[in-house]
């Protein structure tokens, strides 16, 4: 039986326009199903039926304070969480969100191509990709680098595009532990456009099988 999934897409702030492509993208990769929702009711259920909860562009205040527990609670039970670019965006009152994440965002500069600096191909989210992605994003900075506290897979070559913020230590994609849940985020993601790009459907592929998979701490090398 496939993986089954939770893709969680309300706002409360900014919407991306992205959102339906988002969704289509995942249930069109064929490896998992997929249950769409923006009611926050869903959140407050038990959530043990779903190999992984997937925020996609979530933004602003989007869970209540009883789905703000159950949700900690499956991650640190042992459910996957990914977070897909404006999830960084997201729960800005909720403290452990945060820290589940690994970063909040900051800003970004206009939507134009750069490149993308693969740390980490020994991991599904990045092992189909070139050492140098080109890519075409909003290249979000963060408050702080995540580093000291993940699995950093994908980071940012300032020099390839106007207005980066965050210099030489610029983390784009990340995996880590929370509990016994595994945690996986990409920055990437802004545009309609790139939910049609092979590479970044790889990209969400990995990164959501990765958490998805029972009993893999994110400290690890992926198989």
């Amino acid at each position: 039986m496939a993986p089954r999934l939770l893709l969680y897409t309300r706002t409360t702030a900014y919407r991306h326009a992205s959102v339906p492509d988002a969704v289509a993208a995942v249930r069109a990769l064929g490896e998992f199903e997929a249950d769409h929702t923006e009611d926050p009711a869903v959140l407050e259920r038990p959530l043990d039926a779903y190999a992984a909860v997937v925020f996609l562009s979530t933004s602003g205040e989007v869970l209540t304070p009883a789905g703000r527990a159950r949700l900690a609670a499956y991650v640190e039970g042992g459910g996957g969480f990914v977070g897909v670019h404006a999830a960084a965006c997201t729960e800005e009152d909720w403290p452990y969100y945060g820290e589940l994440l690994g970063a909040r965002f900051d800003r970004h500069p206009a939507l134009q191509p750069g490149r993308a600096v693969v740390e980490d191909r020994d991991h599904p989210a990045t092992r189909h990709l070139p050492p140098v992605w080109e890519f075409t994003d909003e290249w979000y900075d963060f408050r702080t680098s995540p580093r000291p506290a993940v699995r950093v897979l994908v980071s940012a070559d300032e020099s390839s595009y106007e207005g980066g913020g965050m210099g030489a230590d610029h983390p784009l994609a990340w995996c880590r532990g929370q509990g016994a849940g595994r945690v996986f985020y990409t920055a990437l993601g802004h545009a309609a456009e790139a939910y049609a790009d092979p590479a970044f459907r790889a990209h969400l592929r990995g990164g959501i099988a990765w958490a998805a998979a029972p009993g893999r701490q994110a400290s690890s090398p992926a198989p």
